[in-house]
């Protein structure tokens, strides 16, 4: 999903025009305001999301938005391309540097700006899908940490029961738990999970 923020409403139907031309499904946000309360409505999935954010607005500018989503812990799944008709070599190498996406001058390369999109959108479902595995592994206990790690070394429960001193039977339990909290079927697909 795009997020296209701009205080200009010609500029944000054509931003909506260009992502539908390339497939892309786009919302638009006369403000950051009205962005963070639809942000902090939705629910968190999968699906990668990039935002294109004017730099210049009343109320809360492009870089505050940017900062706020920054302190936030939000700028990785969701990457902020800033577009600016005003844009000075300075305000861009700063927000490059602070973890912006990219940056773009008004007018910009319709195509240029959509393959960024694109990108920003593919490193956002690379993003979420590995904040959601350290998710998963966060729920695990300490002991099921210790029989993971054993599991992803291909040892045998029996083994794993003689390592780390607990029945064999305790460590189906936990290998049980393990599989269900990290949403796998198999050794395989943990391993697969976790490479």
């Amino acid at each position: 999903m795009l997020h296209i923020i701009d205080d200009e409403e010609v500029i944000r139907d054509s931003l909506l025009w260009l992502a539908k031309s390339r497939g892309i499904a786009a919302t638009a946000y006369d403000s950051g305001k009205t962005f963070l309360t639809a942000l902090d409505n939705q629910r968190p999935g999968a699906q990668g999301q990039c935002v294109l954010l004017d730099v210049r607005m009343p109320d809360l500018s492009g870089i505050a938005l940017f900062d706020l989503l920054a302190a936030r812990g939000q700028t990785q799944v969701l990457p902020i391309i800033f577009l600016t008709g005003h844009g000075d070599v300075p305000m861009a190498v700063d927000a490059l540097k602070r973890g912006a996406f990219d940056f773009f001058e008004k007018p910009f390369n319709d195509n240029k700006l959509m393959d960024r999109v694109q990108e920003a959108l593919l490193a956002s479902e690379q993003a979420s899908a590995s904040a959601a595995i350290h998710t998963r592994l966060a729920a695990l206990s300490t002991r099921e940490r210790e029989v993971l790690d054993l599991i992803l070394e291909g040892k045998m429960n029996k083994v794993i029961a003689d390592k780390l001193g607990i029945s064999m039977r305790t460590v189906e339990v936990h290998r049980a738990h393990i599989f269900d909290k990290m949403n796998v079927k198999t050794a395989v697909e943990l391993a697969r999970l976790l490479k």
